[in-house]
């Protein structure tokens, strides 16, 4: 039972940046994007694993004609490893007096993340948003999971910054979602000190 007056830590909007140290290879140098962070659990996607396909294989996988040149050579991510043959579409919110795509979460004061068809189909016509990164998977915690992660030195966390995700070349990611922090990378230890 929480205590009364106790705050439920929300990390939404926030990078998780994995410690040197990540026994799990699948998180390995991983930068994960809390699209969703609650007491029930929490949701994220990884953005700077790129997969050996990009979004014209994709889309033509879906039966869609994208047409829009610059997001044909985008690759793919590994979003995580829950659902991993289901696309999760990271994108900027909509513009306000745009309806909103069928399944989407927006993330307060952040990004929104759609996994319905319906914004590729806007991409590939060439009315969708203009930023995107999409996933094959996502990252997911159940209840208390992250928390103990967290509290076992595993991640740090920082406020996402989008340029980031959409701005920054892939393999320098982590090293400048670090640099948030104001951490040199050769700074961290690959053992979790305690003291």
């Amino acid at each position: 039972m929480k205590p009364m007056g106790a705050a439920t830590l929300n990390l939404s909007n926030q990078f998780l940046i994995a410690m040197p140290g990540m026994l799990d290879d699948g998180f390995a140098g991983s930068v994960v994007y809390l699209c969703e962070h609650s007491e029930r659990g929490a949701l994220g996607l990884v953005i700077n694993k790129p997969i050996d396909i990009n979004l014209k294989n994709l889309f033509d996988k879906v039966e869609l004609n994208l047409e829009r040149e610059e997001l044909a050579v985008q690759p793919v991510f590994y979003g995580g490893p829950v659902q991993t043959e289901r696309g999760f579409v990271l994108h900027e919110p909509r513009e306000a007096d745009a309806a909103k795509y069928n399944s989407t979460l927006s993330v307060p004061g952040g990004l929104d993340m759609t996994t319905s068809k319906d914004v590729l189909e806007d991409l590939a016509s060439g009315t969708g948003p203009k930023r995107v990164l999409v996933t094959l998977g996502y990252s997911g915690w159940s209840a208390g999971q992250l928390e103990d992660e967290l509290g076992r030195n595993g991640w740090l966390t920082v406020d996402a910054d989008p340029a980031i995700i959409f701005d920054t070349p892939i393999e320098q990611r982590y090293e400048r979602a670090l640099s948030l922090l104001g951490i040199d990378p050769r700074m961290l230890s690959q053992e979790a000190g305690h003291a």
